[in-house]
């Protein structure tokens, strides 16, 4: 749950671990989300199954969450089984997949009761695309805030001020949600930014229909989808 503290300026961005910026580019982004920490990491179980020597590897992937004013410890996980020999492109699509799909199942936790009464977190306008971000600093640009332009935390504030806490904020897409610069446009609205381009080089996998990427269901066994899909950002 992103407080008004937690603001810090473009001086921060590339060093800070956790905190929150508002950038030009993709709104308000939590420094947390986005350090990537959680595709590493999965990338990296991806990479030792495709290591294993046999034909299916399983790999898991969560989320959580620990509000300690409340004691309140909740998060979700999924696990796919996925066929051996999948390229590096394969390995980062189907990560980006297991995170998109996540992501959703997660937010819909914390914006679920009774979740809800201790924190505005469920899909608060910051979470997904600081998520989506992360996993870009993994798999292409380290370091982006200077393509992202990073504002000062003076205009930090003066937007949280303006608008609100970002939490009373929802963004159910991984589109950024912009706020215009209150000193520029007084009676402004939020609205749906775009993706850098940097952001939309990897699609996440949508093939489940041949048996490269099993889900499992709820009693542990792996199921094929019954039908494709995407699992679009919008």
């Amino acid at each position: 749950m992103s407080k008004r503290s937690d603001i810090k300026g473009s001086d921060s961005a590339h060093i800070a671990t956790y905190g929150l910026i508002y950038t030009e580019v993709l709104g308000w982004i939590d420094l947390g989300h986005a350090q990537g920490t959680d595709i590493r990491n999965l990338l990296r179980d991806i990479d030792s199954g495709e290591r294993q020597g046999k034909e299916y590897y399983d790999v898991s992937y969560s989320q959580s969450m620990s509000e300690w004013v409340s004691n309140i410890k909740t998060g979700k996980f999924i696990k796919w089984r996925i066929k051996r020999g999948r390229t590096l492109l394969e390995r980062r699509s189907i990560a980006l997949a297991m995170m998109v799909s996540l992501t959703r199942k997660f937010e819909g936790l914390q914006a679920s009761f009774p979740v809800s009464l201790v924190t505005d977190s469920g899909f608060s306008g910051e979470d997904l695309v600081s998520n989506l971000l992360g996993f870009y600093r993994v798999v292409s640009i380290p370091k982006p805030f200077g393509m992202l332009g990073v504002v000062s935390r003076e205009k930090a504030l003066k937007r949280w001020d303006h608008y609100g806490k970002i939490g009373g904020w929802k963004n159910e897409s991984f589109r950024p949600l912009l706020f215009p610069d209150p000193d520029i446009f007084p009676n402004g609205r939020p609205y749906k930014g775009n993706l850098p381009n940097f952001m939309q080089t990897v699609r996440p996998w949508s093939d489940f229909r041949s048996g490269i990427v099993r889900i499992a269901s709820a009693d542990g066994s792996y199921i094929d989808k019954a039908k494709g899909g995407t699992l679009p950002y919008a």
